[in-house]
């Protein structure tokens, strides 16, 4: 195949010292599924972002079809043929489908084009959904489309700015078995004619199953590029990390004391006042996993919400340890031995503008060890922040690097950090390894299961299915804000079987689900 793309001897460092690549190499043949894999913080998102003109890099050249480009932004790229899918989705809620996908491209007509073509816009697009099977109603409001549906959406969206490079980043994070395997055929369609895939994620498992090459990087440099079918989960994860990585969780089996915290009939509404918690009824014993299971947006967020005081419950009861919760702050709860690893770090989990040691000790910064009289003893705060820093691998310059200057895998990590330190006797944690390279998950992950052998109780919410059962005792599957079924987690239980239940496809009458 041609070479479509090359980037080589690509350097960048930040005004602040901080060297995101340092020497990468990139070479994409045109029609592959090329595989970009490496740590938080092994340069790939600025790899990125210097490739689709979001950054300018400090030294070397980007080839395209054998042409050198210098982009002053993302129209460059676009111009060029080339599409970005971000991880986090850049969608208008309260706009359409077809409103979404034209945005800014709208096709006019009639004299001094100021007329909006409306005939010819659901033409394009009807001929995208049906060409590439992206199956999703262009009039339908984006707010009320699934969490599958609006990956679609975006993929329609760089294709009808005309994209034949499309950069596809940590595109499964959201989705279900099923949606998964929807996307790779779609995304092999694309291939077959003619385009050309860089695929960014953390899942070995996907690089093996729908790349053609894999390049791995690390530390900003570029390790090795190897065709896919040469290689292995084992040997890619290796030289990601610099060692073995064990990818099953090795556990023993539970032994589920009193209960701990204790959920009925709770109801709760959303942002927009509409149900989101529709009688919610779950136990959680001591030295126990429980895991939620479901497409995002069907009440996972609101439930958190409501257990850890950051949102108010219409009706039922939470109690932990036998004290009503409803009712207390956050600040209350969270003095009452509760660990919360919120979903989003960005807002809700750190403080950007504080630095890594002051977010380590956010919510225990009255603890004696901590304090000098009346005043902060930030000797002590440093030496608790290197230790931690040490432990959890979080990789920065020093303890009093802005939390905002972090790679997101390394302030994921500062909020593990804090929350599993302080040894909750209830921990709730929410997409605990999003973003985060597989070294760090399986370090989270033995953590986490740490404290359930301990003799905590942990509730888990994760969109990885593969973490839910690797980790979880029970499964608790959630739809439309309702639990579904409540499954023991056992050798013959699959993702397909938990697929159907979160795609509503299966229900278990509700009085089995709540015993």
């Amino acid at each position: 195949m041609a070479i479509l793309l090359e980037m080589k001897d690509i350097h960048k460092t930040y005004p602040n010292g901080t060297k995101a690549n340092r020497g990468v190499d990139l070479t994409v043949h045109e029609g592959e599924i090329h595989a970009l894999v490496g740590e938080n913080g092994a340069g790939k998102s600025t790899l990125m972002k210097i490739l689709f003109g979001l950054e300018a890099p400090t030294s070397g050249s980007i080839l395209y079809k054998g042409q050198p480009l210098r982009f002053q932004g993302p129209k460059d790229a676009i111009k060029q043929g080339m599409g970005m899918v971000h991880q986090h989705f850049m969608l208008v809620p309260s706009l359409t489908v077809s409103e979404n996908i034209v945005l800014g491209e709208e096709p006019v007509k009639g004299l001094f084009s100021l007329v909006r073509d409306r005939t010819k816009e659901f033409s394009e697009i009807e001929k995208l959904i049906e060409t590439f099977k992206l199956k999703v109603d262009p009039r339908a409001t984006v707010e009320t489309i699934s969490v599958g549906q609006k990956q679609r959406v975006e993929i329609i969206k760089v294709l009808y700015r005309g994209a034949r490079l499309i950069i596809l980043d940590e595109p499964t994070a959201v989705l279900t078995p099923q949606e998964t395997d929807e996307l790779f055929e779609s995304i092999q369609m694309l291939v077959r004619q003619g385009y050309t895939i860089i695929f960014i994620t953390h899942k070995l498992r996907e690089v093996m199953e729908i790349s053609n090459r894999v390049t791995v990087l690390k530390a900003g440099k570029t390790i090795t590029t190897m065709l896919t079918k040469d290689t292995n989960p084992e040997e890619i994860s290796r030289l990601m990390v610099g060692r073995e990585v064990l990818f099953r969780v090795d556990k023993q089996p539970s032994e589920p004391k009193d209960i701990v915290l204790s959920v009925k009939n709770l109801c709760a509404s959303d942002d927009k006042g509409a149900p989101a918690l529709r009688g919610i009824s779950l136990d959680i014993r001591a030295g126990e996993v429980v895991g939620i299971a479901g497409v995002e947006g069907n009440g996972q967020t609101e439930l958190v919400e409501a257990i850890t005081g950051l949102r108010k419950a219409t009706s039922g009861e939470i109690r932990y340890l036998g004290d009503e919760l409803i009712g207390k702050s956050a600040a209350q709860i969270r003095a009452m031995k509760v660990g919360h690893v919120p979903e989003d770090r960005q807002t809700t989990g750190a403080s950007l503008t504080s630095t890594i040691a002051e977010n380590l000790i956010l919510d225990h910064y009255r603890n004696p060890e901590f304090r000098r009289g009346p005043f902060l003893n930030k000797k002590k705060i440093k030496q608790f922040a290197k230790i931690m820093m040490d432990i959890y691998d979080v990789r920065a310059q020093n303890e009093d690097v802005m939390a905002g200057a972090l790679s997101g895998g390394n302030l994921q990590k500062v909020v593990i950090a804090r929350e599993i330190s302080k040894n909750p006797k209830l921990l709730i944690a929410s997409q605990p390894t999003r973003g985060v390279d597989i070294g760090a998950i399986e370090f989270i992950h033995r953590e986490i299961i740490k404290r359930r052998d301990g003799g905590a109780a942990v509730l888990l919410v994760s969109a990885e299915l593969s973490e839910v059962m690797g980790l979880s005792d029970r499964i608790a599957v959630v739809y439309n804000g309702k639990i579904v079924a409540v499954l023991d987690n056992h050798d013959g239980l699959t993702e397909e079987e938990l697929g159907y239940y979160m795609l509503g496809i299966k229900s278990q009458e509700r009085k089995e689900a709540l015993q």
